[in-house]
């Protein structure tokens, strides 16, 4: 779940319209309906919205709903006192909704007006400054004219001069904080401007939903439809106590949406599911043979409309939905395959702002027991690093980042996901690497390679590679070592591969991987292990052989 978060909250506040007919002349009641609920899928959300709606009234028009709204997953529920008819839908231009008016206007105009307030009393400041300086002047002046003198006496003196010095201080220290206070303000308007500029150069479009109704009495009216973008995203915290060998798992979510309303104080909930997946899978096309027609005795260029149409439109179909994908945010959310998606329920009320703005809800822990291993790859690098597989916990987890720690240190980050096998850990678990692992030392012994001719008239090449690692545990207790190792895989038959290893490894292809062999055994603290592999390899002496490590 990459989404493509707006700078600011461009929120769009919805309008709720009541329209009252009766015996007596028509009035116009307007209400304010309220999000109470909202579902949020991996890029799309189920907003529900609750409106009251008055004994008698005959229609209620909700407006200024965002233009992401899906109009076939609108649903209108209602107490049993409300008979709810036919509805209509309208999409327009926000600009020309005068009660849709985007609340930034009204921020902006308020930074504007406190701008204008704290360059007015900057202004002032500069006359104050301006006086004191006049009064300063001219009673110097008096003072060195001639007869004035002895007008004024010492303490006269003293006095005038420290009260001009306090006010100039005070002057200047306030014009000081004006400056900051106004830097700030300005700061903080510029990306509001953007994002006005922004939603208004793009046309921005609203939708407004009328409703036809038969009201008894006083009730509820409950509209709840689909918007595309919102998304969450799990993140795990993965804490490892090497000497219990458990994992805590600390599960989060990230939710962000940016549809042009707000989320304030909503029940929310979380949901694994996809609405937007295809309902029904694809079915296997027909496999035919047939005999090629012989070949033109003059072959004429192919016009590209002699092509299929059928893989052709199927391609483009294909290419216009990968681009829709591309343009609309997603969030990195897989669901396990079952039967059901699983929801998680937030205890408490939520605000999602409407501006990309992440917010993170803490889902629960979970403690889950862990194989560990120290896996070495010696021939690539002479360390060694501590790895954890763990067995998927009773429930979904969707697949996300999670930040790692070991005994309370954090060492990184790494990925969660229990639906795609993790290089060398068993089916259904998960495999994390919680670091280096510096109290194992790794040995690299240098690479022996011989090359000679074999066969009665040396027309073939024979090769042979040997290398061996050795590995010592400095731990205080006994680990369990897994060391890698690539053999060479020959891809044809003139490529013979003769291949020795002591011990005999465990594995000869790990992790699903021809040539990736793989030595797993204890090693008790203080011990020393050696390994060794021998590949010969035979081929013609005329051919080039083609190799890639």
């Amino acid at each position: 779940m990459t989404y493509r978060p707006a700078a600011l909250r461009p929120a769009l506040p919805c309008l709720a319209v009541l329209l009252l007919h009766s015996a007596f002349p028509a009035t116009l009641a307007q209400d304010s309906s309220r999000i109470a609920r909202v579902t949020v899928y991996p890029g799309s959300a189920t907003v529900e919205r609750v409106a009251k709606v008055t004994a008698g009234a005959r229609s209620l028009t909700l407006a200024c709903l965002p233009a992401s709204l899906d109009v076939q997953s609108l649903q209108i529920n209602a107490d049993p006192a409300v008979r709810v008819g036919e509805f209509n839908v309208l999409t327009e231009d926000r600009d020309v909704v005068t009660a849709c008016a985007s609340p930034l206007d009204g921020r902006i105009r308020e930074l504007q007006d406190q701008i204008a307030g704290v360059k007015a009393e900057a202004s002032a400041l500069e006359l104050v400054d301006s006086y004191l300086r006049s009064v300063a002047g001219s009673k110097a002046s008096d003072e060195a004219a001639p007869g004035r003198a002895a007008s004024a006496t010492p303490a006269q003196i003293t006095a005038t001069a420290e009260v001009l010095r306090k006010s100039g201080q005070d002057s200047f220290a306030r014009a000081h904080q004006l400056k900051r206070k106004q830097e700030s303000l300005e700061l903080a308007l510029k990306p509001l401007v953007a994002e006005r500029d922004r939603v208004t150069s793009q046309r921005a479009r609203v939708v407004s939903v009328t409703i036809n109704l038969a009201t008894e009495r006083d009730a509820e009216l409950r509209m709840s439809y689909q918007v595309r973008g919102p998304g969450w995203q799990p993140t795990y915290r993965a804490t490892l106590d090497a000497t219990k060998s458990t994992v805590l798992l600390d599960r989060q979510a990230l939710v962000a949406q940016n549809s042009g309303e707000d989320w304030s104080n909503v029940q929310l909930t979380l949901s694994t599911g996809q609405p937007g997946r295809a309902t029904q899978g694809q079915l296997p096309r027909p496999w035919w043979l047939n005999v090629a027609p012989p070949p033109q005795a003059v072959a004429a260029p192919a016009p590209a409309m002699a092509m299929s149409p059928a893989p052709a439109i199927a391609s483009l179909s294909r290419s216009r939905n990968a681009a829709e994908q591309e343009a609309m945010p997603t969030f990195d959310v897989s669901a396990i395959d079952k039967g059901f998606a699983t929801e998680f329920a937030v205890p408490q009320r939520i605000t999602v702002p409407s501006s990309g703005q992440r917010v993170t809800l803490a889902l629960g822990n979970h403690s889950a027991a862990a194989t560990l291993i120290t896996r070495t790859s010696p021939a690539m690098e002479e360390a060694a690093y501590l790895v954890a597989h763990i067995a998927q916990p009773p429930g979904v987890w969707p697949a996300g980042s999670a930040g790692l720690y070991r005994d309370g240190a954090f060492v990184g980050t790494g990925r969660i996901d229990f639906g795609t096998p993790s290089a060398g850990a068993p089916a259904g678990n998960t495999s994390l690497s919680f670091g280096r692992d510096e109290l194992v030392t790794v040995r690299a012994e240098p690479v022996q390679d011989l090359t000679g001719t074999t066969g009665f008239t040396g027309s073939r090449t024979e090769r042979k590679t040997r290398r061996a690692y050795s590995v010592e545990n400095r731990h205080k207790e006994s680990i369990t070592l897994q060391v890698l190792h690539a053999a060479p895989v020959s891809r044809n038959e003139k490529i013979e591969v003769e291949s020795r290893y002591q011990p005999q490894p465990t594995e000869l292809t790990w992790n699903r991987t021809p040539g990736t062999v793989a030595w797993e055994q204890p090693l008790a603290a203080g011990a020393t292990a050696q390994f060794s592999a021998e590949h010969t390899i035979r081929y013609p002496k005329d051919i080039e052989l083609l190799e890639r490590q």
